[in-house]
């Protein structure tokens, strides 16, 4: 190849990149990018708040409640209730499962010497205050989140004020009642009275058709039933009965028990339907009843637990039909 073919052919690279430069350079100036000052067409999207758990409600201050609460009301809810089955509140008493409650308002949260507390009450500083005791006895895993403690909690204001006031009086020179500064709250938002239940309950029949009796053995540990039952298969009686092939079976059902003459009156098996009554309320069902028990108001765990002991058999008892 001669030297004149080697430059027409760098000749020709210069001129194919001069021209593409002058065309860029061109285009650039003819068509210039323009930015909206605000876009054409504008899509709101709205704006949703956090997700999340909803915030739990505002509890009742205890101030105005203890103004007019009643001890010894207090006194017998705790029998009512169940209490005295894990405590006792004699000077110098004994701890049960729970330990012994005398002197613990203004107390240490572990305030009984010697009482295997739990990590997460013996994290708490300071004394036991009233408020903190509203707390406590309002939900007691809310509370101390990790507590032994299996009570599910007194729900009802006046109920848990009362107690409170008996707890007060259980010490040689009883605290300081606060003073009352806050109004109570309207009567619309005061709480149900305890074992109330909500009008148009739902037949047995129809719930346990949805009931689930792995939720129901969770109740019983969260209400505390584990604390005077024992539920396997010949297992031995506490405070109450050992409940395994109770549903279909008679009332007075665990041989050798000492049973009540409330509980020895009443005829027949454990229907679900007596169970359903049983459960919501026990001094209803059989007045002067041993069972210290409240019951349980919502319908929804009340079947739950008849679920679960419905299931303690070797042959469990059909199902009622939904009516």
């Amino acid at each position: 190849m001669d030297s004149m073919e080697v430059n027409k052919g760098i000749a020709a690279v210069l001129v194919a990149g001069i021209t593409f430069f002058l065309s860029g350079t061109v285009g650039t100036i003819l068509i210039q990018e323009h930015h909206l000052a605000k876009p054409a067409i504008k899509i709101d999207i709205p704006q949703t708040a956090p997700s999340g758990a909803p915030a739990a409600p505002q509890l009742t201050p205890i101030a105005p409640l203890l103004a007019k609460a009643d001890p010894a009301a207090g006194e017998a809810d705790t029998k009512k209730l169940g209490c005295v089955a894990c405590h006792t509140f004699t000077e110098g008493g004994k701890a049960g499962i729970g330990p012994n409650l005398y002197g613990v308002v203004g107390g240490p949260h572990a305030h009984m010497q010697g009482f295997e507390y739990s990590a997460a009450l013996k994290a708490k500083k300071g004394p036991w205050t009233f408020d903190e005791l509203n707390e406590w006895l309002h939900q007691p895993s809310a509370y101390a989140p990790g507590t032994k403690m299996t009570f599910a909690g007194i729900k009802n204001d006046k109920e848990r004020a009362d107690v409170i006031d008996y707890l007060h009086t259980l010490a040689a020179k009883p605290e300081a009642l606060p003073s009352p500064t806050e109004a109570p709250p309207p009567a619309a938002a005061a709480a149900a009275p305890a074992g109330a239940s909500p009008a148009g309950e739902p037949p047995v029949e129809t719930l346990l058709a949805s009931a689930d009796p792995k939720l129901g053995e969770a109740d019983t540990k969260k209400l505390g039933c584990i604390a005077c039952h024992t539920f396997t298969d010949g297992g031995k009686a506490g405070i109450g009965p050992n409940l395994y092939g109770v549903v279909g079976g008679p009332h007075a059902h665990m041989k050798g028990f000492e049973y009540s003459a409330a509980l020895k009156s009443k005829q027949g098996p454990w229907t679900y339907d007596e169970l359903y009554q049983w459960l919501k309320k026990p001094s209803a069902y059989a007045p002067g009843t041993k069972m210290t028990f409240v019951g349980i108001p919502d319908p929804k765990e009340r079947t739950d637990v008849i679920a679960y002991l419905r299931s303690l058999s070797p042959n469990p008892e059909p199902l009622p039909a939904k009516k």
